[in-house]
């Protein structure tokens, strides 16, 4: 964890695009709460294919907007599926006209049914051709899987994948979401054994709905480890489970931010309230600018 320690605390929300005005207003108040903690920027996800575009146009467009007032940067996916180089060239050229500077680059999941996943088959040949078109004008995130992608052959392909990313000039990662620090430890670990050494920011997923929550890490490769998926089977009072998850998740990001992580990257899923009820746990009562030196001692 050596590597992680040299890198300043960097904290950021991942949204949504939001469908309607309801969506939209909805979301316009949860930026508005969690600006209050002075995260880095804001992502926000783009659908499968780009079955989002529009809506993740008009998302970070408001962020942008709102940026003059809060410094809060705009961070939107570009995905590889069913993307061309003509399209990833004309969405380039669009976010630099907003004074977009930061890109999270991720290769996608085939939807059901697409047949030609597009120019770009792995995120790597991505980042490559974003730092050929622009050069070094964006800061590109990509992805990371401490507990190994599912569609990996080996955990040692899926670490050599990561460093493809790393070498075709990306400048940080997000890892996925996990729920054992010791998976999120070894692979940067893992990593510094190879000669990576960038910012490995730990992704942090509230617990808010365990049904859904299981469901989902079962299909995207993210482990509950069993005693937790026991414990959370056992509450029957939705408010006791939130309490529960809550310190297990506020538990989780202090011991990382210990261990030496550069930071936490919030799965908010539009909403505020968990994420600031695990800020106000870890006791981060100041701009997370000002913590590089203090949460680190």
């Amino acid at each position: 964890m050596h590597s992680q320690r040299n890198y300043p605390l960097i904290f950021s929300c991942e949204f949504f695009p939001p469908k309607g005005d309801e969506g939209a207003s909805k979301l316009r108040r949860t930026r508005k709460k969690l600006a209050r903690l002075h995260p880095r920027y804001y992502s926000v996800t783009f659908g499968a294919g780009g079955s989002t575009r529009d809506r993740t146009f008009e998302t970070i467009s408001a962020i942008q907007a709102e940026a003059k007032k809060t410094g809060i940067e705009a961070a939107p996916h570009l995905s590889c599926v069913g993307a061309t180089r003509g399209n990833i060239r004309e969405i380039l050229k669009a976010y630099q006209q907003q004074g977009v500077k930061r890109l999270v680059t991720l290769r996608g999941d085939l939807p059901s049914g697409m047949v030609d996943p597009g120019d770009f088959h792995y995120a790597n040949q991505l980042v490559e051709f974003i730092r050929a078109e622009t050069e070094d004008y964006f800061y590109i995130e990509v992805a990371a899987y401490p507990e190994v992608h599912p569609q990996a052959r080996s955990a040692r392909a899926d670490l050599m994948n990561f460093k493809r990313k790393v070498e075709a000039g990306a400048n940080s990662a997000i890892t996925q979401y996990f729920y054992n620090i010791d998976a999120y430890l070894r692979f940067v670990d893992r990593c510094e054994s190879v000669g990576i050494d960038l910012p490995i920011v730990p992704g942090i997923m509230p617990i808010n709905n365990y049904v859904q929550l299981a469901r989902f890490s079962d299909a995207c490769g993210a482990e509950i480890p069993r005693w937790l998926r026991k414990r959370l089977e056992e509450f029957r009072d939705p408010a006791a489970m939130s309490a529960f998850a809550l310190d297990v998740i506020s538990d989780l990001c202090h011991r990382l931010l210990e261990s030496g992580a550069p930071g936490l990257h919030f799965y908010t899923l539009n909403r505020a309230d968990p994420t600031l009820a695990i800020w106000n746990n870890l006791g981060l009562k100041v701009k997370p600018a000002d913590l590089s030196t203090a949460a680190k001692t």
